[in-house]
């Protein structure tokens, strides 16, 4: 157990570092580069590159620090070491790999900086967060948000980064199309991050009317380890009754529960659409601000 849970904390470790380099090589080999800007601490820090000459890589960590004693205190000691190591490594890339000018990208067509510049960093952050590390700044806020609301991480992005965009137009020689390509690449890696983090909690609703659905319940119980839910059906044309079989499984799931199903009943008719939010055992945990509040009646009632 110890060995597993070392090679689990190594693999954690791991994949923050490939997702801390391509973070910010977005920034260093497409983004800066091309004199563009987006949103969070890392654009924020952009534009006072671009306005008061500060590097980024002094600006950067000093601003983090005080986001990253809230969220240590907030979210525990495993965010903060893991949230540190992530600080102190993008702290370091943003200060080396501007040396090596042969990474810089440079491109004639901004709006293809923006969207590559938005991929990869959404990439970067998303494999970050996965781990339960931190880039810092509003990923941090994001985080907070998140632990305690069903706000997706995304949204919080979109609303604080449109006060830092604009901020451009306080910057000399920047201006409105300097904004939109901000804006373009801020909503490119608002949906990019949503799809890293998301895209693998996905699930799937499917319904299955068979003669069979005693049988295929009893296989997708146990051989597919699923729930399944029998609700009562009458055939509107035959009146006869019957069972219809509700299944909630996730997305990469379904093509193996769908195919069990006909390897039973071929004549199964099956319909299957999208459950945007599944909360319950071997799904996703609810999350709201009633923790807090129940938090804060039992200080004022003690």
């Amino acid at each position: 157990m110890k060995t597993s849970k070392v090679l689990n904390v190594l693999w954690d470790y791991f994949l923050m570092t490939v997702g801390s380099v391509i973070f910010c090589m977005a920034w260093t080999s497409f983004v800066i580069p091309n004199g563009l800007a987006s949103g969070g601490l890392t654009g924020l820090c952009t534009i006072i590159q671009y306005g008061l000459g500060i590097p980024i890589g002094i600006t950067y960590p000093v601003i983090n620090i005080l986001l990253l004693i809230l969220g240590f205190l907030a979210l525990g000691k495993s965010f903060g070491f893991k949230t540190i190591y992530v600080i102190l490594l993008t702290s370091l890339l943003f200060e080396v790999l501007p040396n090596f000018p042969q990474l810089e990208v440079m491109m004639n067509e901004k709006l293809l900086v923006a969207l590559v510049g938005a991929t990869l960093e959404s990439v970067g952050i998303g494999l970050v967060l996965l781990r339960g590390g931190s880039t810092g700044g509003t990923d941090i806020i994001a985080m907070l948000i998140n632990k305690y609301w069903p706000v997706s991480p995304g949204k919080v992005y979109l609303y604080t980064d449109v006060f830092i965009i604009s901020c451009l137009l306080f910057v000399p020689e920047k201006g409105l199309v300097d904004m939109i390509y901000a804006f373009v690449m801020m909503l490119g890696f608002s949906f990019g991050v949503d799809y890293v983090l998301l895209g693998n909690k996905s699930s799937v609703q499917i319904l299955v009317f068979s003669a069979k659905y005693q049988e295929i319940a009893d296989h997708i119980i146990n051989e597919l380890d699923r729930g399944v839910t029998a609700l009562q059906s009458v055939g509107w044309y035959s009146q006869k009754e019957s069972k219809v079989l509700l299944i909630i499984a996730r997305k990469q799931q379904m093509n193996e529960v769908v195919n069990e199903i006909k390897e039973i009943d071929k004549r199964a008719f099956i319909s299957v659409s999208t459950a945007m939010s599944v909360y319950g055992e071997g799904f996703e945990e609810v999350k709201s601000g009633l923790k807090i509040k129940d938090k804060k009646e039992e200080v004022n009632n003690g």
